[in-house]
């Protein structure tokens, strides 16, 4: 393992790590992203994932979690200031590790047979991560983003995800009209207006959920294209976040086919 250390914020490495960090055209340009945290860094590992280059300081090559990645990576690592870390890092808190690595690939064409999730202009990244993480523990690994949607793989979404990418299926920037009609299964949206209960639905075989924006909701030509199903709210609030309804859905599928 080779240690270089980086001093100025200007140097070429340094700007090419904030620009992977900021700027979704940027990643999109350069076919990569960033992992941050140790926690998504040995999960990509223990994918048999690679790791281009790595950032962190002084204090944290000497933490076991550390330890722990290096066991498994021997590529560059770059140690930067804790001033200068703290600067580049969305997280702040954690131990300090940035790790490049490549977008990922799909390998796999769009199954119309599938459980699927679709995120219709779903933008809160927090969201969009908590979404894919509920999905993945739910059995769903088809997702589909159409656009205006937070990107999949920018490091805010792959925070809020604590790796469930990893073992999905993704599919980005697609146009809900030109794959809505071509599912085999019944396809679901989420409505507080007008629905039926989810609990009056047979979900035991395969499905699609369709969940909308944080403030309009689905579009209608969702909601012309799909079942809207309702979660019944007793305490009488206008709606549930869109992440927390999601997984409502997904659990109670799972709780029928259980």
């Amino acid at each position: 393992m080779a240690t270089i250390f980086l001093e100025s914020k200007d140097n070429p490495k340094i700007k090419h790590l904030r620009g992977l960090i900021e700027q979704n055209t940027y990643r999109k340009k350069q076919g990569q992203t960033v992992l941050e945290g140790t926690h998504l860094c040995l999960a990509w590992l223990h994918e048999s994932k690679k790791i281009n280059s790595i950032f962190t300081t002084e204090r944290a090559l000497e933490h076991p979690d550390f330890e722990s990645i290096l066991a498994k990576y021997t590529g560059a690592v770059f140690v930067i200031s804790e001033s200068l870390y703290k600067d580049l890092s969305t997280l702040g808190t954690t131990l300090a590790c940035l790790a490049i690595i490549d977008l990922p690939s799909s390998s796999q064409a769009l199954q119309f047979d599938q459980d699927t999730l679709i995120l219709e202009n779903v933008q809160d990244p927090g969201n969009v991560g908590t979404l894919l993480r509920s999905a993945a523990a739910a059995g769903i690994d088809q997702i589909v983003c159409t656009k205006g949607s937070a990107s999949l793989w920018s490091p805010r979404v792959l925070r809020a995800g604590m790796g469930a990418h990893f073992s999905l299926h993704t599919f980005e920037n697609i146009e809900l009209e030109s794959i809505l009609e071509r599912f085999e299964i019944p396809v679901y949206v989420t409505s507080s207006h007008r629905s039926a209960s989810l609990y009056s639905k047979d979900l035991r075989k395969a499905c699609v959920w369709i969940l909308g924006n944080e403030g309009q909701g689905v579009s209608d030509y969702a909601l012309a294209h799909a079942e809207a199903v309702t979660i019944p709210q007793p305490g009488g609030q206008e709606s549930l976040n869109v992440a927390i309804a999601g997984s409502v859905c997904f659990f109670e599928m799972v709780r029928q086919r259980v």
